[in-house]
């Protein structure tokens, strides 16, 4: 309810009165300083040392001065700190024993005298009665009374006197302290002294009583009501009055509108609690300080303590309840969602919020209407005017189940009604006298509240109740309602005391004041010596609110017999639970009134009252969306959940915010949590009811043991098992969170979340908030409905949060939800639920009650089943029952859902589920070749054969558990660590290089918001870890509000799980059973997102996403042609994976050993390698091309090629000699067909030895430079063995000299095998099969160890010595490029000549699925224990190291190139391992000159874009074999569009350059590269792309339409980066493509013509001499007119092709320099050329339109040319002298150029092509690197 605003003279008095209180302050704080000497000499204070922190006291009523202390007999001493007590009492206060104890039949009494010593507040009582009665063994009563004079106490309804006799067995002991006096309560188990008062004296005079009481901990919670900030009390010296008040929460220490007087301290971590209550309803403080101790003082009645024991706080709570009254089971309606508003204006407002809340399908069960339905704001009556139907309206509310709640004030006007009739309740009233009087007892005391003169009913006079319950009878016979709600009832009085003010006397002045709101007693509220029937107003204020609802109470019976209705009171005392509930009052629409809620829920907890809740989103003040939002997500779990706010202030109801806002979503979502787990919430009020459990349930009284929760408070629980995590700060969406030692599972996945004990950053988005259920917990629900008169005839279930030992309990309480006494008469359902063994029992213990909608238990949902269940069965009275249930398993949350069951409520049934392995789910447990059921078994897993399934395998792991647990978790803000625990009792047929190692750690690193790493090694022994530098940040740079994904490490079994953030998708959860870590065998699992996946390699691949249909795949680096599950020449354990969301995420296994990877159906990956580590680094995109970028990122940007590199390129393994070469040379430029590079294979060596040159060859050094000198490039191949068999070969002499050779371990003796070079002086018979020439003609070969620093500098010099030949310059070969071959490394003989030393190097225990995988690692290899040695100098075996031989020979290649050529050149590599793409580009290798290779090399290409090796391209035409002229054809014009387009075959096979066909062959293939010429730049711009950000070049269309599904699979098509679609024929005869175009505006790229579809295949027509290109619109492409060479097309006029999209905006970019020069880009020595077309409003036509806006009637297109970067000047002059628009819709005539927003000359010619829509300006002379701006209309 809304405070009185306040008047300007009010105002302005209380200013004045604020001024005289501040001087009044300091003339006290000087006199406070002053040495006074005391008079007295009467009284010498005995003031023995005493700790500050116990100092109780003595001037509690004003600022201490040294001779106030003095006066009252006290202890001066200052302090620093003003929080402590400067004058305290002495240790002779207080009261003695008088003739010791007497015992009597309930316990002990004694007389108690007061020692002599200075009065605090005069008329102290000299002899006092101490009663003690040992009222339960739990309870202990004592009360200090006045033998001779009967003081007031508190007549309570529920709390009757004790008669005795004393209870035995007492878990306490009682001790009193007899001078002076004190009392002692003990734990009886520990001797721990609970409760203490000597630590201060005890008071007892007229009005004013103290008691302090010392405490064990300082765990304190409970008394109010006021606003705690926390819910464990601060005792640094805190004092809180009590006395009930109606003012407004705040932040400051007020007194609010109830009195409770009861704390709970927790003594310790064993759970052993107590509480303290004093049943006193005077004015009171409770003063906290660090003693611990707290003292109450009150002014009036009898000191009446009762101290309740228990082990845990719970059991405190239980025995407080049950002492006052347990409280109310409410109606189940009342646990529905409730709307209110203080000021609805009308009925027709009211209905208008209940229909826009109806219609969003919010759940919703009541609507209140506040003091405005009212005439005039009385009682009793309605107005007729602007609520002229309310009389209706309860049955409007019924039928849609709803119920109606009025609002009832406790003041009655005392003023006739607005027609002149007189106001009937009130002249009821005053006819039977039921008002509070005057002093007189006669006079009604009269004040003023919302209507005006006001009389006070008082509701202790049973005569008073008779007219309460009549008058609301009345009411209810003209508007029916369902519930009542009280307010006002502290009691609130808008003048102070009365309209005729208060006496000057000692009731409404007493000497001693609590430091009460405002001070005098009377403010707000009735005078003090007001009379009503229970007494003065002095002593029975605090109990109006409670009279009230005694009262109320009455009324609810009378009007709803057998029905419990509803009823809600401001005012509370102690009890007063037992008929109400409560709300928190008038709070604000702030965060920290959010935030303080919780604790004062919990407290109420505590007082009995667990029917509570705040106003949702605030009562006073606007509320914003964002908290509105994050209030209405906590009060969805408030017990009493209402949204209710004050007049004036904006609409706060869900639906005002919108039906699609975000808000509404977000509370729909969570009061359907509501909704569905009534059951249980019913359940826990039926527990409160019954035996005084909290509700709302402070999570220490769950987990009390772990000091951690001691001062949770911004979380809570529903009973034991619903943890409730809200946000209750702006602006953010993580939150500092504690999670507690159990099991827990998120309520909306069901997944389990594997922190516990800790603290952690929860991410809580906008419509999120943490809710999380307890393992060990059984939970009964109901599918929701919008009301619960709908719920209630649902479906019934039950969801069980399995724990550590996968059981759980639960409970289940129903009734008809409304009737009262059903308790009592045993009316109900009840239900014990218990789940162990797989076996869940449901008990019915009561069945009382027929439930008229015949509910069935339909659900069960299980979680935390780690298997699944392949069967359930249902049994009743032990006899299997006919049930036709479905079982659904999510095996990534372990979650198990069991539906269509018809378990019928009210019956017990029995539930048993068999847990089994589905096919999906079985995970190879011998993965080694040769299994059987004796090999599987021994294994210990299980061995099922089934033929029908292909691949499945048929040893499989038994159950999901692995050989590691977990220990030692630890996150923090950059990463977790755990140590992983080997369990023993797993060791089954492990041998010695795989048995499990039992040393492991976990390393999670959070590098940056979208990319982590996880690492398992062994700390306690040194492995190898991967050689390879990655670009990871120097310490962790992720933020906990940003990052992309959360991590969890699971245990038992362990696993390590990623989730994204933004979805809750799972992308990584390994815990699976079979991870395994041994020295020469590691294997890990991971579930995947979906079924897409892509990457891994280098091997062929038939389709672009892996096939997870059980397909094994290994990794090793071999001299292995592409071919099916054959291991190839690179190693790339890296992949891309979607999820079904359309996001996308990376993960990287830097591990370089032999490995094989598995896909199933799952979706699951097998991981298998056979030494190193696991060092996993995910990227987390979220776009496919955003995973590309971060990918590269981590392990570098492509290289950035030279421009000549773009051009086509020919090369062939046979030449004959260099007239041969020379020769095609000439043949191409004669064709004029575009060509920048040849390459010599082999054959110009000498017998195929690195650095010679074969006498066939010797022309080819003039060759090279004739070519270069016409703007021609050329290449040279290299490979890396070095024979060994010649007398005079420098390379292997200075090789020996600088030990670069690979030797055997520990020996200097080189490993040889044999490759390519012949032995000298030998004639070779190739008419021989293979193996006898290698035997016969093959020299011996050694191998360069490239990781060596001398190998780097040897592999120099021997390269300088080609390009400058020392010996004879003219036989220098100046290249261009290098081609390194052979480097996986290939050798000829497995291993080595005469064979390998080291059987289980070479044949591990586990060799993966390669090719050839009988032959072991050695095949087509080296030796695995040959010896490298790292750049430090520390040794590495081949075993470890094999797969990076091509990539550290890269490097080094480059680094020779660039340091001889002194230009960027460019190297190709054969073998590649992750980061090979910075230095170089590769091809696919020796491909065959077939159809089916055609798609596969896109499919690799779209791969190496995905591992960052941007320049890539397959052997156009094919290596292998004899091509064909269709296929040939073809795959020139697949191969124009390759990166790195070369035409490239094998000896013996037949030539296959263009020129090598007939002219039609020629033409085509001169269209076709000149098409690519053309592009050149758009390209390069590509490639620049790709080099600065990692863009992919060949990109696969699923990463710029990821959306669209069908292009997740599309292989056959690809993209030049975001722009050119191109869809090669890759069938023989094919004359037609079905091409896929996605979404978007698409342009033909030889016509310019958009072709009027998207988002579907089409038959494109493919002539043999055609390629279809397609130009998406909303992108523009730079060109160059084409040449012979990039040298000539380099000086040709730009042009640009604009492809406008359907909004008529394209946009692209240029990036130009020399094309040659090293790091151009990063010395900033380049050219970037924006360009960008848009559409503006042409001057003066943007118009007003009928409708309110602007509307443009004269548009203008623009072209603007902006030079980002001006780094670079080409000498050639270069100008954009064409542009071509595709997509113009009309007709444009004119075009202007302008410069610096003028208009310049320009020669230009225009033509628009209407059936074509396409806009061409020619002649144009726009230079390249300046702005321009070109506009039409």
């Amino acid at each position: 309810m809304e405070k009185k605003k306040f008047s300007k003279l009010e105002i302005l008095l209380i200013v004045l009165f604020c001024l005289v209180v501040a001087v009044a302050c300091v003339l006290i704080g000087i006199l406070a300083t002053r040495e006074t000497v005391s008079k007295s000499t009467q009284f010498f204070p005995n003031c023995p040392s005493v700790g500050t922190a116990e100092r109780i006291d003595c001037i509690p009523d004003q600022v201490a001065t040294k001779s106030l202390c003095t006066l009252r007999g006290c202890c001066w001493s200052p302090q620093s700190d003003t929080n402590v007590p400067w004058c305290f009492f002495s240790s002779n206060h207080g009261y003695k024993v008088d003739g010791g104890l007497r015992t009597t039949q309930e316990g002990f009494q004694a007389t108690l005298t007061r020692l002599s010593s200075p009065s605090l507040f005069k008329n102290d009582i000299n002899t006092v009665l101490l009663t003690a009665q040992y009222q339960t063994q739990n309870r202990f009563r004592f009360k200090i009374t006045d033998p001779k004079t009967q003081r007031f106490e508190v007549p309570h309804e529920h709390v009757g006197p004790f008669s005795g006799p004393a209870a035995s067995n007492l878990k306490y002991k009682v001790d009193v302290q007899q001078n002076p006096f004190g009392i002692k309560v003990t734990r009886a188990s520990n001797g721990k002294v609970l409760f203490n008062t000597t630590i201060g004296p005890l008071l007892y005079a007229e009005q004013f009583l103290q008691l302090s009481i010392k405490l064990p901990s300082s765990n304190i919670y409970g008394v109010g009501e006021h606003v705690h900030k926390q819910y464990q009390h601060d005792v640094n010296w805190k004092t809180w009055p009590i006395f009930s008040r109606d003012t407004a929460p705040s932040g400051n220490m007020d007194n609010l509108y109830g009195v409770q007087t009861f704390f709970l301290c927790l003594e310790d971590n064993t759970g052993a609690s107590f509480g303290v209550f004093l049943m006193n309803s005077n004015a009171m403080e409770f003063a906290l300080q660090p003693a611990p101790a707290v003292t109450y003082r009150t002014i009036g009645g009898i000191l009446d303590f009762y101290v309740f024991l228990g082990d845990t706080p719970e059991q405190v709570v239980q025995e407080y309840v049950k002492f006052i009254g347990l409280p109310a089971l409410p109606s189940y309606w009342t646990l529905g969602f409730h709307l209110s508003q203080y000021d609805y204006g009308s009925l027709d407002e009211v209905k208008a919020v209940v229909e826009r809340n109806r219609e969003i399908g919010l759940p919703y069960d009541v609507q209140h209407t506040g003091i405005n339905y009212m005439e005039a704001r009385k009682d009793f009556t309605y107005d007729k005017v602007n609520f002229k139907d309310l009389p209706s309206f309860q049955t409007y509310m019924h039928d849609y189940g709803q119920k109606y709640i009025i609002i009832l004030d406790a003041a009655i006007s005392t003023e006739a009604l607005a027609d002149g009739s007189p106001y009937q309740a009130y002249e009821r009233g005053q006819s039977k006298k039921v008002w509070v009087n005057e002093s007189d007892g006669v006079t009604p005391l009269v004040g003023e509240v919302w209507p005006g003169r006001t009389v006070f009913p008082d509701f202790t006079n049973p005569d008073c109740t008779s007219w309460w319950v009549e008058e609301c009878k009345i009411f209810y016979n003209q508007v029916p309602y369902d519930g009542i709600w009280i307010d006002m009832n502290e009691v609130a009085n808008f003048v102070q005391g009365s309209s005729n003010g208060c006496e000057q006397n000692d009731l409404n002045y007493p000497p001693f004041t609590p430091r009460i709101v405002d001070r005098p007693l009377y403010s707000k509220t009735l005078c003090m010596d007001a009379v009503q029937k229970w007494g003065q107003q002095y002593d029975v204020h605090n109990l109006f609110g409670y009279s009230m609802t005694l009262s109320t109470q009455r009324a609810i019976e009378t009007l709803f017999p057998g029905k419990r209705s509803f009823l809600l009171s401001r005012s509370t005392f102690a009890g007063s639970g037992k008929y109400a509930g409560h709300w928190l009052g008038d709070n604000a629409a702030t965060w920290d009134h959010m935030k303080w809620a919780i604790p004062g829920m919990l407290e109420f907890g505590l007082f009995g009252i667990p029917y509570i809740g705040a106003d949702i989103c605030g009562f006073f003040e606007d509320v914003t969306e964002e908290l509105c939002r994050r209030w209405m997500q906590v009060g969805a779990f408030y017990p009493f959940s209402r949204n209710h706010n004050t007049e004036k202030r904006v609409l706060q109801d869900p639906a005002a915010f919108g039906a699609d806002s975000v808000l509404v979503k977000s509370s729909k979502h969570y009061l359907n949590i509501r909704y569905t787990l009534l059951p249980y919430l019913y359940t826990l009020f039926y527990k409160a009811h019954t035996q005084g459990d909290t509700v709302a349930r402070p999570v220490l009284h769950e987990f009390y043991s772990d000091e951690a929760t001691w001062s949770v408070d911004k979380q809570f629980l529903w009973g034991p098992g619903l943890l409730i995590t809200p946000v209750l700060d702006p602006g953010v969406d993580i939150i500092r969170v504690y999670i507690p030692d159990a099991v827990w599972y998120d309520y909306d996945s069901g997944a389990k979340i594997w922190l516990r004990k800790q603290w952690t950053d929860m991410y809580l988005p906008a419509d999120k908030m943490g809710l999380h259920l307890r393992g060990g917990y059984i939970f009964p629900f109901q599918q929701p409905a919008t009301t619960t008169v709908a719920s209630r005839k649902n479906p019934m279930g039950l969801i069980i949060a399995l724990d550590d030992n996968n059981e759980a309990v639960g409970e289940l309480f129903w009734d008809d939800g409304e009737s009262t006494g059903t308790v009592n008469s045993k009316s109900y359902i009840s239900y014990d639920f218990k789940v162990s063994n797989n076996v869940l029992q449901m008990n019915v213990t009561n069945n009382n009650y027929a439930d008229p909608n015949n509910l069935t238990f339909e659900e069960i949902k299980i979680l935390g089943l780690l298997q699944e269940p392949v069967s359930v069965t249902v049994l009743q009275n032990n006899d299997v029952q006919n049930s036709s249930h479905n079982i659904t398993y999510n095996p990534v949350d372990k979650v198990a859902l069991i539906e269509g069951l018809q378990l019928e409520l009210g019956k017990s049934y029995s539930l048993r589920w068999t847990l089994g392995t589905s096919v999906n789910e079985k995970y190879n447990c011998h993965p080694g070749p040769n299994a059987s059921k004796e090999k599987c078994e021994q294994l210990g897993c299980v061995w099922t054969e089934d033929p029908s399934s292909l691949r499945v395998p048929y040893c499989y792991y038994n159950g999901p558990d692995n050989a590691y647990s977990v220990a030692d978790v630890k996150y923090t803000s950059s990463g977790v660590t755990a140590n992983l625990t080997f369990n023993k009792s797993n060791l089954k047929a492990y041998g010695k290089s795989t048995l499990p190692i039992s040393t492991l750690r976990l390393e999670v690193k959070y590098h940056n918001n979208h990319m982590l790493q996880f690492k398992i090694y062994d700390y306690a022994n040194e492995r190898y870890e991967v050689p390879v530098p990655l670009n990871v940040p120097k310490s962790p740079e992720s933020t906990v509000k940003n990052r992309l994904y959360d991590v969890t490490v699971q245990n038992k079994p362990f696993g390590i799980q990623v989730r994204r953030r933004s979805t809750g998708t799972v992308i990584w959860d390994s815990q699976l059973p079979t991870f395994t870590f041994s020295d020469m065998f590691i294997q890990i699992s991971t579930r995947l997102a979906s079924q897409y996946l892509y990457g891994f390699g280098e091997t062929e691949h038939t389709m672009f996403r892996r096939d997870m249909n059980w397909h094994t795949w290994g990794m090793f680096t071999r001299d292995q042609p592409p071919g099916y599950k054959m291991n190839s020449y690179g190693f790339q354990p890296f992949y891309m994976g979607l999820e079904e969301d359309g996001n996308a995420h990376g993960v990287l296994l830097l591990n370089s050993n032999a490995m094989d990877v598995t896909f199933q159906p799952t979706p699951a990956l097998t991981y298998r390698t056979t030494g190193g580590i696991l060092d996993f680094y995910m990227v987390l995109g979220p776009t496919p091309e955003l995973v590309v970028q971060e990918y590269t990122a981590l392990v570098g940007r492509p290289v950035m090629p030279p421009y000549w590199a773009l051009g086509f390129q020919l090369c062939r393994y046979g030449y004959e000699n260099d007239t041969e070469i020379a020769k095609l040379v000439e043949d191409m430029k004669a064709a004029r067909i575009p060509y920048d590079v040849q390459y010599a294979d082999i054959d110009y060596m000498e017998r195929q030895l690195d650095f010679t040159l074969n006498p066939r060859f010797t022309g080819l050094p003039s060759l090279i430079n004739k070519i270069q000198e016409e703007g021609m490039r050329f290449i040279l191949i290299l490979d890396p063995a070095i024979s060994g068999n010649e007398t005079n070969y420098p390379a292997f002499t200075r090789g020996l000299e600088k030990d670069v050779f690979i030797k055997w371990p520990n020996t200097n003796d080189i490993i040889y095998a044999k490759v390519w070079p012949d032995l000298p002086n030998v004639e070779v018979n190739n008419t021989l099969d293979w193996e006898t020439q290698v035997e016969l003609y093959r020299a011996y070969v050694a191998f360069p160890d490239f990781f060596r620093n001398s190998t780097t500098e040897w592999w120099m010099r021997e390269i300088t010595e080609v390009y400058t030949n020392p010996h004879n310059a003219s036989k220098s070969l100046k290249f261009d490029g290098l081609w390194i071959d052979m480097n996986e490394p290939a050798s000829f003989v497995n291993g080595a000549v005469g064979g390998c030393r080291n059987q289980q190097l070479n044949f591990p225990p586990y060799v993966p699925q390669l090719g050839s995988r009988s032959e072991g690692l050695i095949f087509k290899t080296l030796c695995m224990e040959g010896q490298h040695y790292l750049p430090d100098g520390s040794p590495v075996s081949h075993y470890n190291v094999h797969n990076l031989y091509g990539w550290a020979q890269t490097k080094p290649t480059l680094d020779a190139l660039r340091n001889i050529t002194k230009e960027r050149g460019i190297v190709i590599t054969r073998s590649t391992y992750p980061s090979s793409g910075k230095w170089s580009g590769h091809w696919l290798g020796d491909n065959t000159a077939a159809w089916n290779q055609l798609d596969k090399s896109i499919i690799g290409m779209m791969e190496f874009s995905l591992f960052g090796i941007s320049y890539t391209g397959a052997d156009i035409c094919g290596f292998f074999g004899d091509s064909e002229y269709e296929l040939c054809a073809r795959w020139m014009e697949l191969g124009a569009f390759y990166p790195y387009s070369r035409n490239h075959n094998g000896k013996g096979a037949k030539r296959q350059d263009p020129v090598a066909w007939n002219s039609t062959f020629e033409d085509i293939s001169r269209k076709v590269l000149n098409i690519r010429y053309t592009l050149l730049p758009y390209l390069y711009t590509l490639m620049h792309e790709a080099n600065a950000h990692g863009s992919t070049v060949i990109r696969p269309l699923l990463h710029e339409f990821v959306r669209d599904k069908t292009t997740w699979e599309i292989h056959r098509q690809f993209l030049w980066g975001p722009a050119l679609l191109v869809s090669p024929a890759l069938d023989q005869g094919a004359v037609a493509v079905n091409a896929y175009l996605p979404n978007a505006r698409w342009y033909d790229y030889h016509t310019g013509e958009y072709i009027g579809f998207r988002g579907q295949f089409r038959n494109l027509p493919s002539p043999l001499e055609h390629i279809n290109l397609h130009i998406r619109g909303g992108y523009i492409l730079p060109q160059q007119s084409p040449a012979n060479t990039t040298f000539y097309s380099r000086r040709n006029p730009l042009a640009l092709t604009v492809a406008l999209n359907d909004s008529q905006l394209a946009a692209g970019q240029l990036y130009w320099d020399d094309g040659v020069r090293i790091d151009a880009y990063e010395e900033r020595v380049y050219l970037l050329t924006s360009f960008t077309a848009n559409r503006v409003c042409h001057g003066s036509s943007l118009v007003l339109s009928t409708r309110g806006d602007y509307c443009c009637m004269l548009t203008k297109n623009i072209l603007e040319i902006k030079v980002l970067h001006r780094g670079y000047a080409d000498p050639n002059n270069l100008k954009f002298t064409r542009i071509k628009i595709l997509g113009v819709t009309s007709t444009v005539q004119e075009v202007t150029v302008s410069q610096n927003g003028e208009v310049i000359q320009s020669p230009h010619a225009v033509s628009y092509n209407s059936q074509n829509q396409v806009l061409e300006i020619t002649r144009l002379e726009l230079e390249l690197g300046k702005d321009y701006t070109l506009k039409w209309s």
